[in-house]
């Protein structure tokens, strides 16, 4: 299947369950992590059997993978370098929190090929941090940075949330140039989301959670894209930046509506046709994938329609939009053909722009996404249209 080119593991161990994560995730326990290994490398064996597959990217995503203990991520490295070319692999990245790496570990990711770093920082302030539910604490990502460096990771991305509660607009821009401070190349930044199931939406619930005044969270914004654009650290996507090169090839599969494997509990694959969804309780995701390699819960079939709302949800986070050419090849029409009337309203609201090669969102439609997006859900008698030419 030379169509998919990426690869997104799920390691669902923390030490620390955040108040706000809504992941797969389960407090880290070393039989339980041993297990789960194991099952992870039986489900990937099932999937992809043989080895030196060629993939583009590959990603190791949590929970914390360097929740692991150093003989647990040393076996799981191995395992995935016999099974994928790593050497011709554009980017292999690891998800990282500060702290919970010390130079053994760092000297292992180097050593199998790890070669880009995503880093959960969230915040540079310790009063918030422990809000948050996180463990680290400031010195804690000052310690990390200079552990990197050391080890001669120069693709290390920072991730940072704002819109925290209690936070101020003040206090969000001393977080950020504190964060630019280390001179990394990536920074993915997220207003705070309220996801069900997280002690946040238990006190939300409650009315507990308080949140900055929504005209706050647009100067925040408006701030992080001035202050990214001032230090070089280009807009490339809604919530990330990067200097030129260091763009995350792995997300960029995801916003281009591109194939990718998802192995481990509750993690989720798109292959051609259908989407995969893996069962997200542990001992159910280890018992099923021991047994036959197969820990899947549903999989569902990928619509020509569904298709092509992804396209555009998708393709409108990317600062360069949405490619005429590249969709009129993958679709065999142009998405003006389709989208005329939506095209028109939107750049006529300030909301789109529109080129003879590209459909983009304008600042103002950065803030009011999700109202762009809503307007490419396609009417249900698509189907008929296609077939009877009408597009």
């Amino acid at each position: 299947m030379n169509e998919v080119q990426s690869v997104y593991i799920h390691i669902p161990f923390c030490r620390q369950i955040c108040h706000y994560c809504d992941f797969v995730k389960f407090f880290y326990n070393e039989q339980l992590a041993t297990e789960y290994i194991e099952a992870l490398k039986k489900e990937i064996n099932v999937s992809l059997p043989g080895g030196q597959h060629k993939m583009k990217t590959i990603y190791i995503g949590g929970g914390t993978p360097t929740a692991l203990n150093k003989t647990q991520l040393e076996t799981l490295l191995s395992f995935l370098n016999e099974k994928f070319d790593i050497a011709g692999c554009e980017e292999f990245s690891i998800e990282v929190n500060p702290g919970d790496i010390d130079g053994q570990k760092a000297q292992l990711l180097r050593q199998y090929g790890i070669n880009r770093i995503s880093f959960g920082v969230q915040v540079m302030d310790d009063a918030m941090l422990e809000q948050l539910g996180r463990v680290h604490r400031v010195r804690d990502v000052y310690h990390t940075v200079d552990l990197l460096k050391k080890h001669d990771f120069r693709n290390v991305s920072l991730d940072l949330i704002y819109a925290l509660p209690h936070q101020t607009v003040e206090q969000f821009s001393h977080s950020l140039q504190e964060a630019l401070s280390f001179g990394l190349p990536h920074y993915s930044t997220y207003a705070l989301q309220i996801e069900p199931k997280t002690v946040f939406y238990q006190k939300h619930k409650k009315g507990q959670l308080h949140r900055p005044p929504e005209d706050d969270e647009v100067m925040m914004y408006e701030i992080l894209k001035h202050t990214m654009k001032t230090n070089g650290i280009n807009q490339y996507e809604i919530s990330n930046f990067a200097a030129p090169g260091y763009e995350s090839k792995h997300n960029l599969t995801y916003w281009s509506n591109n194939y990718y494997y998802g192995f481990g509990a509750g993690a989720h694959g798109y292959l051609p046709g259908r989407r995969i969804t893996n069962i997200r309780p542990l001992p159910a995701y280890v018992k099923q994938a021991m047994k036959d390699g197969k820990p899947v819960l549903q999989i569902d079939k990928i619509t020509l329609k569904e298709r092509i709302e992804e396209e555009m949800f998708l393709g409108l986070r990317k600062m360069s939009g949405i490619d005429k050419e590249s969709f009129a090849k993958r679709f065999a029409f142009r998405p003006e053909e389709l989208y005329r009337r939506e095209f028109d309203q939107l750049t006529k609201t300030g909301l789109i722009s529109e080129s003879e090669s590209a459909i983009q969102l304008t600042d103002k439609g950065m803030l009011l996404g999700n109202r762009v997006f809503e307007k490419f859900l396609l009417d249900n008698d698509f189907e008929r249209l296609l077939k009877n030419g009408a597009i």
